[in-house]
């Protein structure tokens, strides 16, 4: 049935604006750290699971696929209303397709994507049983060009890569959203390589598209 990639979990190079995607750039690969050390003042949120969501679309030339994955658990630091880092877990087993129904081949597009079909190879996508979860930490909010970018590093595949990505950001000490604007990612620079042509060079036009477009919804609070 239709193979299409996912797209993920969460993130990537700023848009110029919000309906301009730009795609991320080898310069724009670069890991980051924060370290932040909890002072009084620092508050922890948790994440809402029940109402975070990563949302993705992964295209090929003869269409299109959309789909979701949940996230596991998470948390958010804020001081005096700003967010100083945050750390969510992506519940990779939860890659679920929404634009198919089960007749048209959902559950085999969820196998593949998974890695659990038993005539797909484990490692075309995400192999969650070897990678169950990924990560995405924050490492700065900043305010630039009258926008507001979160900065990270998301981690799939064992694989970590530093992205950016304008949204619309609420914070306080008792909640915070992350809402992002659509935005674009390379899936082969977290080795997600299946029907790539960029890295197999005999596919014609039975290739998927190497970028994938994902939107970052996240919520957390004091409970």
């Amino acid at each position: 049935m239709k193979k299409i990639v996912f797209s993920l979990l969460i993130v990537s190079s700023a848009f110029l604006t919000s309906c301009k995607k730009e795609k991320v750039t080898e310069d724009a690969v670069n890991t980051a750290t924060a370290d932040v050390v909890m002072t009084p003042g620092n508050i922890k949120l948790s994440a809402d699971t029940q109402q975070s969501v990563i949302r993705w679309t992964g295209s090929k030339p003869t269409g299109k696929h959309n789909g979701t994955i949940s996230i596991k658990e998470g948390d958010v630091t804020v001081k005096d209303g700003q967010i100083l880092t945050g750390t969510f877990v992506l519940d990779m087993n939860s890659i679920t397709v929404t634009d198919l129904k089960p007749e048209d081949g959902k559950e085999d597009l969820e196998a593949h994507l998974k890695g659990t079909s038993a005539k797909n190879g484990a490692d075309d996508f995400f192999n969650v049983k070897k990678y169950p979860t990924g990560k995405f930490v924050i490492t700065k909010v900043a305010d630039e060009n009258g926008k507001t970018v979160v900065y990270g590093n998301l981690t799939l595949k064992n694989v970590t890569k530093a992205v950016n990505f304008p949204a619309t950001v609420v914070a306080s000490d008792t909640l915070v959203t992350i809402d992002s604007e659509p935005l674009v990612i390379n899936r082969t620079y977290w080795n997600i390589n299946y029907g790539s042509k960029s890295v197999f060079k005999n596919l014609a036009d039975k290739f998927i598209n190497d970028e994938v477009e994902i939107k970052v919804n996240v919520k957390a609070t004091s409970n």
